[in-house]
């Protein structure tokens, strides 16, 4: 059985729970409780996504270098890997994200997984916006995203036309 670390850090979105297999991330959630089993021993990938999220908070880093091990479908496994080609600053919608993964039929479907990520921020879900510009469905709810684009969209010292709307 694998061990799970853990750690709680604090954020200008709220608490963040974080978790590895001790090789890479595994969880990036939002007020989250660990679970009484996992460990708060010190685990290597845990420091480092700790110290660029401080940095990402902080406008100081654009892009995460961490080894990342979601668990999922192989479906959610292709829209997650989608999410992070997602560029800094921008969004897309959920058909522009449908299209991304082979299937402009299958918007919904990508929606759900999207929902379903379990490394937020890391995997920027929070990217992906409505047909019409809007903020719509976010697990972290929709201040944490609005927090999360506005946050970029300084950093990057650009106005995105469509997060205008907002």
């Amino acid at each position: 059985m694998t061990m799970t670390f853990t750690t709680t850090v604090d954020s200008p979105v709220g608490p963040l729970l974080l978790t590895s297999d001790g090789e890479s991330l595994t969880r990036l959630l939002f007020a989250a409780a660990p679970d009484p089993d996992w460990s708060t021993e010190p685990c290597a990938v845990i420091d480092r996504a700790v110290a660029q999220l401080a940095e990402y908070f902080a406008g100081e880093r654009t892009d995460f270098d961490l080894p990342l091990e979601p668990a999922g479908t192989p479906f959610q496994l292709t829209v997650w890997q989608a999410l992070r080609d997602i560029p800094y600053a921008e969004t897309i919608n959920y058909g522009q994200l449908a299209l991304r993964v082979g299937n402009a039929k299958a918007s919904r479907a990508v929606g759900l997984a999207n929902g379903r990520n379990p490394i937020s921020i890391v995997v920027p879900c929070h990217r992906v916006i409505g047909a019409d510009g809007s903020l719509t469905g976010y697990g972290g709810g929709l201040d944490r995203k609005r927090t999360l684009l506005d946050l970029e969209r300084r950093t990057a010292g650009h106005e995105d036309p469509q997060l205008s709307l907002l």
